[in-house]
């Protein structure tokens, strides 16, 4: 467990630090959790007054650990606001990543029922790597294997950065009232100002983390009064790194008070996740589970992870209460 644990550090290492092109940042399958990842124009994106979400990602045989908290309001004047927070972590603490972030979302420009919204969010993000855990290729010898005692050529030039991150994103829903088929969409860039990512020693180019670019788009469709179906599409890139996804949700209307919702998304070449939840008087607890096409990967690695998350959404005034969109508009 320690050498496959040391073999993805090492990876990492090299795919997020050493290229400067190929960083792929930590998100999760249920992405509607965590909604100002995707898009900042997002917040707020609920039929309540307030939410607050939780999301836990366990993979890489409970090598690595992914834990999401968010909460977001509707003031109510043309403007929502947001905070959430990520951190990715080894189980032995070899690598950590950390982000924090406030979004605003200006949900003014309307046409109808037809919503244009424009989010910012601002923050930091810290990276962290003990390079004392790693392990690099100068340091395996043929047929034994790895040697401890060798020492390594490469080295870091630092081992801990802290930077100040933002990003910006549209989106477009409408919110018409008893309509049979609504529509939402968007598009968000995230590390447009462009963090640096100095870990390399004498490296004189300026390394920096890549925008990570995201496309997102789906419906949410009425079939009769028990049950809604919501299909949505997802395109992210990053680097010369591309994640496409596709999949749908089922919500059965289980009664006044409760909802069940079934579904599952395929990551194109790598993966389905399947998911389930329910819903009960604001409260909505999902699990999903991540099963490779291929269970483990060319370094003999098991890729499933499994997902759990609970978020509560409640409102101003009891009068006012009403289901709210579980799949969030994106």
């Amino acid at each position: 467990m320690k050498r496959k644990l040391r073999t993805i550090l090492t990876c990492i290492l090299l795919t997020t630090c050493l290229t400067g092109i190929a960083q792929v940042d930590p998100h999760f399958s249920q992405y509607f959790i965590q909604p100002m990842n995707l898009n900042p124009a997002l917040t707020g994106a609920i039929e309540g007054d307030y939410r607050v979400s939780a999301v836990w990602r366990n993979q890489y045989e409970n090598t690595f650990s992914t834990k999401g908290i968010s909460g977001e309001a509707v003031t109510g004047k043309n403007l929502n606001i947001g905070v959430n927070l990520l951190n990715q972590s080894s189980s032995d603490g070899s690598y950590n990543y950390t982000n924090a972030y406030l979004s605003l979302a200006y949900t003014g420009i309307r046409f109808s029922n037809h919503y244009f919204v424009m989010g910012m969010q601002a923050g930091f993000l810290n990276r962290r790597f003990n390079a004392a855990k790693l392990q690099f290729g100068d340091q395996w010898v043929s047929g034994i294997g790895f040697e401890h005692s060798n020492t390594t050529s490469e080295v870091l030039a630092r081992s801990s950065v802290f930077d100040i991150d933002a990003g910006a994103g549209i989106v477009y829903y409408d919110a018409t009232p008893d309509k049979k088929i609504n529509l939402f969409g968007g598009f968000s860039a995230f590390h447009i100002s462009q963090p640096k990512d100095p870990f390399v020693a004498g490296n004189t180019e300026k390394q920096t983390l890549p925008i990570r670019y995201s496309v997102h788009a789906g419906a949410r469709i009425i079939i009769n009064e028990y049950f809604n179906i919501v299909p949505n599409i997802l395109y992210m890139r990053q680097g010369n790194n591309e994640e496409k996804m596709a999949g749908a949700y089922l919500q059965v209307n289980a009664s006044e008070k409760t909802d069940l919702m079934f579904g599952a998304n395929v990551r194109f070449n790598d993966a389905i996740a399947p998911f389930a939840g329910v819903y009960y008087k604001g409260l909505t607890i999902g699990m999903s589970y991540d099963t490779g096409f291929s269970s483990k990967d060319a370094l003999n690695i098991n890729r499933n992870s499994l997902e759990i998350s609970v978020s509560y959404t409640w409102w101003r005034k009891k009068t006012m209460e009403t289901k709210p969109f579980y799949c969030p508009r994106f």
